[in-house]
């Protein structure tokens, strides 16, 4: 029995690789075709705009639109795709620095609004410390953009320590979310709200779920529309992980 564990683990792994690798050459051989799109619409733009009337240039205006949009998609893609590949590279982390850095430059793209962070003492957490950076960038970020609405944002960032996992939270006062399709938050290109609400590609939550799944943690959310929302990911703890 062990040993056909040990024979299927060998395949699925193997499999995961054969399919990561496949989905990074579908995604980078798309780039030619929707270069030469975005190429001849902005030659048709530049040369024959005079000729167009209004609709005609309404309808190269979405092309071009849709094609950085698909551009962007295929980014997206290719990050997860780096992601599943890269090798970890842990050390010991200081998250407070990480997390005071991210939210910097989440606040430094809306100015003018008031975005207060609350941060509790956060211990020490072993881990790649670009990867868990970027953790912090998304879900950060994430926070700033779904309070919008609000007069004063509030962003609560802390963590419940513990012998074998330290559980991090993000804590917002936005529009929240209904509990219902919370397992659907963290699926690539899935959101829960329309463009016309908030910008996004529904990319950023499964790039943290990737990475939070490749320290052999755990990730969730909880929210309500309305009452705002929390995320949560769970990592093994400095002494355990080692």
């Amino acid at each position: 029995m062990g040993e056909m564990t040990k024979t299927r683990g060998a395949e699925l792994e193997a499999l995961n690789e054969e399919l990561n690798s496949l989905t990074y050459s579908i995604s980078h051989d798309l780039r030619g075709p929707l270069r030469a799109i975005g190429g001849f619409s902005d030659a048709i733009v530049e040369d024959y705009a005079d000729r167009l009337d209004d609709e005609g240039r309404r309808y190269l205006s979405l092309i071009q639109e849709n094609v950085r949009r698909m551009g962007r998609l295929i980014d997206d893609v290719l990050l997860l795709s780096r992601l599943s590949r890269k090798e970890l590279d842990p050390v010991e982390i200081g998250m407070e620095e990480l997390v005071r850095s991210a939210f910097a430059e989440a606040v430094a793209e809306e100015p003018g609004r008031e975005v207060r962070l609350e941060l509790d003492p956060l211990p020490a957490q072993w881990g790649d410390c670009l990867l868990l950076r970027e953790v912090w960038s998304r879900l950060l970020a994430n926070a700033v953009k779904f309070t919008r609405p609000r007069p004063v944002a509030v962003i609560h960032v802390g963590c419940r320590a513990g012998e074998k996992e330290n559980v991090y939270f993000i804590q917002d006062n936005g529009v929240g979310f209904d509990p219902r399709y919370a397992h659907r938050l963290f699926e690539l290109f899935q959101r829960l709200h329309s463009d016309d609400e908030f910008e996004g590609r529904g990319a950023g939550l499964a790039v943290v779920h990737r990475i939070i799944t490749r320290h052999g943690g755990r990730v969730w959310a909880e929210g309500e529309p309305g009452r705002g929302a929390t995320f949560y990911f769970a990592l093994k703890t400095a002494t355990s992980a080692k």
